[in-house]
């Protein structure tokens, strides 16, 4: 089964949602399952993982009861605060709803670019694993050291590198960030998942070439059992929209063995997740 591992859906608040500015005017609106479902038929896919874009439980509870009244989210990876003295509570709480596989942080967006290394962070890192609970790490490059020190330390932990944690491809930078990735990736409970390029690329004038030095690193150093594919939609709206996005990756794929495109663009999404074929 194909899954598309990394999606969002929105109810639009212009004050809520600032991070969507002026020029993202195509995503400046509220995105539900059903604007999705029919994009997930069209390119195969039988199900999705839905993953937060609001830093508030509500978000949670809106997701969960998406999954429950539409049986294609396979999945949601939501939000608590990890840094809260009650947050193995709020864990455990969750723990009784199938769909929801783990959780993650705006970390890019902290103006403590270690704050995942705090003592606190930890404390909420380390009651994940015990109730079965994934990790997404939203960073940045520079962030990156950061990541990799903290699956260190929780090595029985898994975490997944969301959108390959924004590399500068508008501006061509691969080499600190290949390093950084190698360092990572050589981590065995790290993946990464291969989403949001188009919209760290020209919007407009992105070509499928653009991407090839990103992706080649990755898939070397994770190798073909560690990468997933998820579109980031409805944000890839901005920069060429869904058939793009899995156009520009099956292009890339196509020399790769059927086994190994079985595993990208499904099998190792269910794996990571804990997603049961139906």
């Amino acid at each position: 089964m194909r899954i598309d591992a990394h999606q969002h859906f929105w109810q639009y608040d212009p004050e809520r949602d600032a991070w969507i500015t002026p020029d993202m005017a195509a995503i400046r609106r509220s995105f539900a399952p059903a604007d999705l479902q029919p994009l997930l038929a069209q390119h195969g896919f039988g199900g999705c993982v839905a993953v937060q874009a609001s830093q508030h439980e509500a978000e949670n509870e809106l997701l969960l009861g998406y999954a429950a009244a539409y049986p294609f989210i396979r999945g949601v990876v939501g939000w608590v605060d990890l840094q809260a003295p009650n947050v193995a509570e709020r864990l455990a709480h969750y723990r009784q709803f199938e769909p929801m596989k783990g959780f993650r942080h705006v970390l890019q967006g902290e103006a403590d670019r270690a704050l995942l290394l705090t003592p606190a962070f930890r404390r909420g890192i380390a009651a994940l694993g015990p109730l079965g609970f994934t990790y997404d790490l939203l960073i940045l490059p520079d962030q990156l050291g950061y990541a990799r020190q903290l699956a260190a330390d929780f090595p029985n932990q898994p975490f997944m590198l969301d959108h390959l944690a924004k590399p500068g491809i508008r501006a061509g930078d691969v080499a600190g960030w290949a390093a950084n990735i190698r360092a990572l990736a050589a981590l065995g409970n790290t993946w990464c998942k291969v989403s949001g390029l188009v919209t760290e690329a020209d919007w407009l004038g992105w070509q499928p070439q653009d991407f090839r030095p990103y992706l080649d690193v990755v898939f070397e150093a994770f190798g073909p059992a560690r990468v997933v594919f998820g579109s980031d939609w409805p944000v890839c709206n901005v920069a060429g929209g869904y058939a793009a996005v899995v156009g520009l990756l099956e292009g890339y794929l196509a020399a790769f063995s059927a086994a190994e495109q079985a595993l990208f663009w499904g099998e190792n999404a269910a794996a990571f997740y804990k997603i049961a074929s139906r």
